[in-house]
């Protein structure tokens, strides 16, 4: 059964057009991996389903009766709930359920009640219906059921009664996740859900959609997680959406054939076209000259045949991409060497403390690109601080080459500046001419009006951009990535891993990407219970022995 029927819907907001004339079908029983470039208008179409938004040509038909759950990038909360009470909030009929429940307890020892026959059983009847519709909502095991997502999507279970206002926003998402997820809506938009996920969030969470009984849109740039799930793929590119059966690796092969064979068609068509207008040309002139009626007409009849006919677009095949490349250089063979490294913090109680890591041990050398993997809350990014010297150890010893320079991508942003203009920030990196730090933020996909804005006005992705754009300005031979891909669209995503490759230099990044770790890493190091490990065999093997 289709959930939703868009025809021909366009959107504009803020006097800029976002779909044009797009077409889709979504059925009750399939997961649609919906990707596109960053600013190709994917969170404006989940808006649209939703209801949040409204078509401003076309139309959007959602079937009789169905529940729509919306997932957005930042999920509205009440500050004042704690994680766990946001997530069991997610049916409110229970939970009226229970306060009429308790009710009803109170009533049946009453002696009003009690003593009388007829209000006993109408009281007892109300209670027996008020119970079945608790067991069919799931209520007996509701309360398990949500820590159970809370845990698995990566809460620790102290963190369960903190209120919203003191989470993370990694931690709100996953409470407005586990809260959509046990509404459990016919329809389930995603946004980006997987973006603060460790591994075993990100298995937890392709279980429970591959067991979900409706139908799913998740907006993600993970291309492992979408081979996983996804029976279908919508790539929306320029306001238009094309739909491709099957995963995501099958998507890639099937559209770069497809246009291939648009670019061959598109061809054939433009050489017919020019024979066609030649003739077309050759009789006018003929007609004209010898005032001849009939070839002018059949000239004319050429022109309008090429006017009818079906044109063929051409195809985009080399759409524009960020323009990185990092080059590097040599430096000292030994680039980062830990040894017994330990880090201990003061518990919240301040009674006793917490021992983050306890004996970290790490040689990097020249050349090498290692992945430092584990759960959240492992100590990754603080081992990343530390070799930073941005946090000091308790014991242990960090020594980095004599030649080495680091580059450092932060996962939050941290090395940008947010009250400045974008083109301030590239030339305090790199001294150069306004026209060439112009031109260099285009090689990055910025517009010109962007150029002037503040950093603190873009969306992550583009600050993602910037952080890279930095990292090339740079003079760096060993490069520090926490969570590189975490804002990027797919195909910035393959341009960075492509840069990689050519690096003159050594990396170590911190992801959760399984896609890129696989594609970059040459070594993976896990952190786990603060000590750092090299599980044997490959980073598919090791994902195995995970169960992701």
């Amino acid at each position: 059964m289709i959930a939703v029927n868009i025809v021909n819907v366009s959107l504009n907001l803020a006097a800029r057009q976002i779909l044009s004339g797009l077409s889709l079908e979504i059925h009750d029983d399939r997961v649609i991996g919906l990707i596109g470039p960053n600013g190709a208008g994917k969170s404006s179409l989940l808006k649209l389903i939703a209801g949040e938004f409204t078509p401003d040509a076309g139309t959007l038909t959602r079937a009789k009766g169905i529940t729509v759950g919306y997932l957005a990038q930042e999920p509205i909360l009440d500050p004042d709930k704690t994680a766990l009470e946001e997530a069991l909030s997610a049916i409110p009929e229970l939970a009226q359920i229970e306060a009429d429940l308790a009710r009803i307890e109170v009533r049946l020892s009453d002696p009003a009640v009690y003593g009388d026959e007829k209000k006993l059983a109408r009281t007892l009847d109300q209670q027996a219906q008020l119970h079945g519709r608790f067991d069919a909502l799931g209520g007996p095991t509701f309360h398990r059921r949500v820590r159970d997502t809370l845990v698995g999507l990566g809460f620790d279970e102290s963190d369960l009664h903190l209120r919203v206002a003191a989470l993370s926003g990694g931690q709100k998402k996953l409470a407005g996740l586990t809260r959509l997820l046990m509404a459990q809506p016919r329809l389930l938009l995603l946004d980006e859900p997987d973006n603060h996920l460790d591994l075993a969030g990100k298995a937890f969470l392709e279980k429970f959609i591959q067991k979900y009984g409706g139908a799913v849109v998740i907006v993600s740039h993970d291309r492992y997680l979408l081979d996983r799930i996804v029976d279908e793929i919508a790539d929306l590119e320029d306001g238009r959406i094309e739909v491709y059966p099957g995963s995501y690796s099958e998507f890639a092969f099937e559209k770069e054939t497809r246009l291939a064979r648009q670019q061959q068609l598109y061809q054939v068509q433009q050489r017919e076209i020019s024979r066609l207008e030649a003739a077309a040309k050759r009789l006018l002139v003929w007609g004209r000259t010898y005032d001849n009626e009939k070839l002018v007409k059949r000239g004319k009849n050429i022109l309008t045949r090429i006017e009818k006919m079906d044109k063929i677009d051409r195809p985009m095949l080399n759409r524009k991409r960020i323009g990185l490349a990092l080059e590097g250089w040599r430096g000292s063979n030994k680039v980062l060497e830990i040894t017994g490294l330990s880090k201990s913090f003061n518990a919240v109680s301040q009674a006793q403390t917490v021992a983050i890591l306890r004996d970290v041990n790490l040689l990097i050398c020249h050349g090498e690109r290692v992945a430092l993997v584990g759960p959240n809350g492992a100590g990754k990014s603080l081992l990343m601080r530390m070799i930073l010297g941005q946090e000091m150890p308790d014991a242990g010893e960090i020594v980095i080459g004599p030649s080495v320079e680091i580059g450092h991508y932060a996962q939050h942003h941290e090395t940008l500046d947010f009250s400045q203009m974008l083109i301030d920030t590239v030339r305090r990196a790199k001294p150069m001419s306004e026209n060439a730090a112009v031109a260099f933020l285009l090689k990055f996909l910025y517009s010109y009006r962007q150029i002037s804005q503040r950093v603190g006005d873009l969306s992550g992705g583009e600050r993602s951009r910037l952080q890279l754009a930095l990292l090339m300005l740079g003079s760096a031979n060993f490069l520090l990535l926490d969570e590189p891909t975490n804002n990027l669209d797919i195909a910035s995503a393959e341009v960075l891993e492509a840069a990689l490759d050519d690096f003159e230099g050594t990396v170590l990044t911190i992801s959760h990407d399984r896609y890129f770790v696989d594609r970059i890493a040459g070594r993976v190091v896990e952190l786990k219970d603060g000590v750092s490990t090299e599980p044997l065999g490959s980073y598919g093997e090791y994902l195995m022995a995970l169960g992701s």
